[in-house]
């Protein structure tokens, strides 16, 4: 991973900061419902409040189609970003451009922190390029974790991939088959594959269509030594409903009018046996249908396991993707790994092995800085 400057490497004492965040968090009723990532971005306010800076707070918000919708104002955030802060007080532009945004900024004095609002409400989000720049708190963690875990990792590496469909999970696949020793797939992905090499799935969720790319998979993980791990056995189910009546079945004998929702216990078995040879896990997926218990089991199980080998040191583990943040958080184990991603889609692209904006930028102005030339 190409270096990057830190806070460590530049002075901003008394000099506007702009800090670009992702604050793309739930809410409800306007009502912020899981302050993850505000809480995950306070450090690196907090570091910079002390370096006396005029911090101020940037993010996009949804999907607002480049104009103002007040659905998705950033100002429900005022008050859990300042409670992440320690009650300081922030202060809120009503728009992230023009006399609004200057009003606010130039109001402020060192230490403290506006936050302005959605920058999706004008089309130019992504065409601005600015410098210097340098990684916060929580972007040096993670590009961190990710170049531990891929990049100059502890062997064996194991890849625990789940979710619905092969169909969006191509680029990764064929990706990380060339980096890991094994490659576990669960979820409604794991029957594609499954059906693929002639295993009936029943009225399980499966891509039919994308069995020819299923294959070639499989031949490529073959090719590059990298061991895959499916199912052996699955828990199915007449319906997708809390409570429904399920039962466990071998792989190869799933009932014709029924689902696969879950990964069986010899599947656990396997996969935990596999955590226990790995030093390193990428995981990114649900290994069933965690939101309509019972089916959550499978991820629950291999949760704890991952999160026991983690405590114990002989594991470093990496996660991240919405479903498995909130798998994991449902499970109370977000804490219990080596690093839990709250990048969403951008954890996914760099799974792909796809060049990260960001991350691309941050580089960028390192070697702007070192060789002294102005952008």
């Amino acid at each position: 991973m190409a270096r990057f400057q830190t806070l460590g490497d530049i002075d901003v004492g008394g000099r506007r900061v702009l800090l670009r965040a992702d604050l793309n968090v739930p809410l409800k009723n306007g009502v912020v419902t899981d302050a993850t990532r505000i809480e995950r971005l306070a450090p690196t306010i907090e570091a910079l409040i002390e370096k006396g800076a005029k911090v101020i707070v940037m993010s996009h918000f949804g999907r607002p189609q480049g104009r103002p919708d007040p659905a998705y104002s950033l100002r429900p955030l005022v008050a859990p970003l300042s409670k992440a802060i320690g009650g300081r007080g922030v202060a809120f532009a009503a728009d992230c451009i023009g006399e609004e945004a200057k009003r606010v900024v130039t109001a402020l004095r060192p230490g403290q922190v506006a936050l302005l609002e959605n920058l999706r409400f004008h089309k130019g989000e992504e065409e601005a390029h600015l410098l210097p720049a340098a990684a916060g708190k929580l972007m040096e963690v993670e590009l961190g974790a990710l170049a531990a875990a891929l990049e100059t990792p502890a062997r064996p590496v194991l890849a625990l991939v789940g979710g619905a469909k092969v169909s969006t999970k191509l680029d990764l696949l064929r990706f990380i088959i060339g980096k890991v020793d094994f490659l576990a797939i669960g979820g409604a992905m794991a029957n594609t594959l499954l059906s693929a090499e002639g295993t009936e799935v029943g009225r399980s969720l499966c891509e039919r269509d994308m069995a020819d790319n299923a294959r070639r998979l499989l031949d490529l993980a073959r090719e590059r030594n990298c061991r895959v791990i499916l199912p052996e056995d699955a828990i199915v189910a007449a319906a997708l409903a809390p409570g429904s009546a399920s039962r466990t079945v071998p792989i190869d004998a799933v009932p014709a009018d029924m689902m696969i929702l879950d990964i069986g216990p010899r599947a656990v078995a396997r996969v935990a046996t596999a955590l226990e040879e790995a030093r390193t896990l990428v995981w990114n997926g649900p290994l069933g249908a965690f939101e309509t218990p019972p089916f959550d089991r499978g991820t629950v199980a291999v949760a704890r396991k991952v999160a026991e080998l983690t405590g114990a040191d002989k594991l470093l583990s990496v996660a991240g993707g919405g479903d498995t943040v909130a798998a994991l958080a449902a499970a109370g184990l977000t804490e219990r790994l080596s690093y839990v991603s709250t990048a969403g889609g951008a954890f996914l692209e760099w799974l792909e092995g796809r060049e990260l904006p960001g991350v691309a930028a941050l580089a960028t102005a390192a070697q702007t800085a070192s060789t002294g030339e102005v952008a």
